[in-house]
């Protein structure tokens, strides 16, 4: 049977070196105090706070799934923590003749996902002892899948290097452009003139005209205090817009709410004739305006009342928080481009293991049935060189 998470909380996987060794935890709520000081100071981001995964926890998981966080500790006498993984599995993919997968907790509301570290003690010999600790499991993983890296960073390449070691097989993909704005200072209004004519031209024209008439008028909310209000105002915007319902609809406003508490939300309403019309949901931390979620009523298209709610956010975030980034998240949108300046990418990384019926089956599938041949040939050729015949693939863990 599968062993339950509750048996193997705290459970010591393997040593890294002769001072620091991986532990696995079965719930955040059983990470120790000190973690809390990693994901503070190890997050350059807000995705990678423990306030982002444990309203990602609560409010966002499939029934059933379960999840497991992998840390490295120094053997110290705190055990203070260097790095955290933290994954989600379902049991069900843990039965027998299914591919067992081990994934990032992360999800299409992630924009960004990464090992959290300590960056003065990190070495890549954390993920590679991690990746280690993962391949000594109770449960025999078929494939590990990571997503939302930052394509760019080092831990993108340590991450795919710590697989290849113990002997997987790596297949990167592409999860989305991101676009973003380097502001570093600059006003709202240099930032305005820096946009194309074509795009300041419209949104002047636009806004001028919506606040001629009087119609128009917007509240940013940045608190706790007539939050539910504002929540209630975002939904039944949300409702009305041209997006598709929330799959967990206690996801949002539980973020809105998470952000409240931190000090990061900027939740700007916009309103025509006292009826809430636009919605904007942004989080500002780490130096960074995110712009995580808009929305419109489909009934005041033709006002461009998001346009006008965005300069107004827009103005918020240079000239009173003063952001040194405004990042647009995931998506190529066309309308992303006229905002902002620059792109990058985020992508995954898929680790099979070519030792298991699933894993090489997984391989064939993603890589190509080629990769599994050269992999058995490699290792018959170094069995032979060695003199013994060589292991036959283990079975399924159930």
């Amino acid at each position: 049977m599968l062993q339950s998470p509750v048996e193997t909380t705290n459970r010591t996987t393997s040593v890294t070196s002769a001072s620091a060794k991986v532990r696995i935890y079965a719930d955040l709520a059983e990470l120790r105090p000190e973690y809390a000081a990693l994901f503070n100071d190890g997050a350059g981001t807000f995705f990678s706070s423990l306030p982002w995964f444990e309203n990602l926890y609560s409010t966002a998981l499939n029934p059933g799934e379960r999840i497991r966080i992998f840390g490295v500790e120094l053997d110290d006498a705190a055990r203070t923590p260097i790095v955290v993984l933290p994954t989600r599995y379902s049991p069900s993919n843990a039965r027998p003749y299914r591919i067992k997968t081990l994934s990032g907790l992360s999800n299409f509301y992630t924009s960004l996902y990464e090992p959290i570290r300590d960056q003065q003690h990190y070495s890549p010999s954390h993920l590679k002892a991690i990746v280690q600790a993962i391949r000594s499991d109770v449960i025999r993983w078929d494939a590990i899948d990571l997503k939302w890296l930052d394509r760019d960073s080092m831990l993108f390449n340590d991450l795919q290097e710590a697989f290849r070691s113990t002997g997987m097989i790596v297949q990167t993909y592409f999860c989305s452009g991101n676009w973003y704005t380097p502001v570093n200072g600059m006003t709202f209004k240099e930032y305005f003139q820096g946009l194309r004519s074509s795009v300041r031209n419209i949104a002047n024209s636009k806004n001028k005209k919506l606040e001629r008439s009087g119609r128009a008028r917007f509240e940013i909310f940045t608190e706790l205090s007539d939050l539910e209000r504002a929540i209630e105002a975002y939904e039944r915007v949300y409702a009305s817009s041209w997006k598709v319902a929330e799959p967990y609809p206690q996801f949002v406003p539980g973020l809105i709410r998470t952000c409240a508490k931190q000090g990061w939300l900027r939740l700007g309403i916009a309103y025509v004739d006292n009826e809430p019309a636009a919605a904007q949901f942004w989080i500002v931390s780490h130096g960074t305006a995110s712009i995580y979620k808009i929305s419109y009523d489909k009934k005041f298209a033709s006002l461009s009342i998001g346009s006008f709610l965005t300069t107004r956010m827009m103005e918020y975030a240079l000239d009173v928080d003063k952001v040194q980034e405004i990042d647009y998240l995931t998506g190529d949108d066309s309308y992303k481009k006229d905002w902002m300046s620059h792109r990058r990418e985020r992508w995954g990384i898929l680790a099979m293991d070519p030792h298991t019926p699933q894993g090489a089956l997984a391989v064939a599938r993603h890589v190509g049935g080629r990769a599994v041949k050269r992999f058995w040939k490699d290792i018959v050729s170094r069995s032979q060189i060695n003199g013994r015949a060589p292991a036959r693939a283990s079975k399924p863990n159930s």
